[in-house]
């Protein structure tokens, strides 16, 4: 194993970190670290529900920080590291901010626009592309993800079952 892959194992490991706090929210598990010169400047994991805003995802939360500890909108020597591939919001928030690289840990193919549906970070048609890495540490990105949608299905259905049986006993009572 490379140095250069142990330094990306390293912050991955930190955003799967932020994917914690988020699962510990009942939040879909995803977190995101931005590097700037070998230190983690930002910091994000996802908030949506917790904060009822279409805009708290991992990657904006992190850029944000990330832009205020430098001082500018443009993140130009910045390595963003995400646990689960950037929707269209967020991958055309990273080419906005000039990031140059993204470490993503797993795809996401019903909404990635990392390379999945569309590869924005990629395009270029676009005045800035990103330098993409992906798959690594891509089975723990995976199972925290197989994780938490594992349990909310099982609640789902627990849930589902308890309406059905308050329905049958407020019939039965009338």
């Amino acid at each position: 194993m490379s140095a250069f892959t142990s330094i990306q194992e390293k912050y991955m490991k930190e955003a799967l970190k932020q994917a914690k706090k988020a699962l510990a929210l009942g939040e879909v598990p995803i977190g995101c670290v931005i590097v700037h010169e070998g230190k983690i400047i930002g910091r994000g994991y996802n908030r949506r529900n917790t904060d009822k805003n279409t805009l708290a995802h991992a990657e904006i939360t992190a850029i944000n920080k990330a832009s205020k500890k430098i001082g500018d909108w443009r993140l130009e020597d910045c390595t963003l590291y995400v646990t689960l591939e950037p929707c269209q919001m967020c991958a055309g928030a990273i080419v906005q901010a000039r990031i140059p690289e993204v470490i993503m840990g797993c795809m996401n193919p019903k909404a990635g626009c990392g390379g999945s549906i569309l590869n924005i970070l990629e395009m270029p048609e676009f005045n800035h592309q990103v330098n993409v890495t992906r798959g690594i540490l891509e089975q723990e990105c995976s199972d925290i993800l197989k994780v938490f949608f594992t349990g909310l299905r099982e609640r789902n259905k627990r849930e589902k079952e308890e309406r059905r049986r308050l329905e049958q006993t407020t019939t039965a009572e009338t």
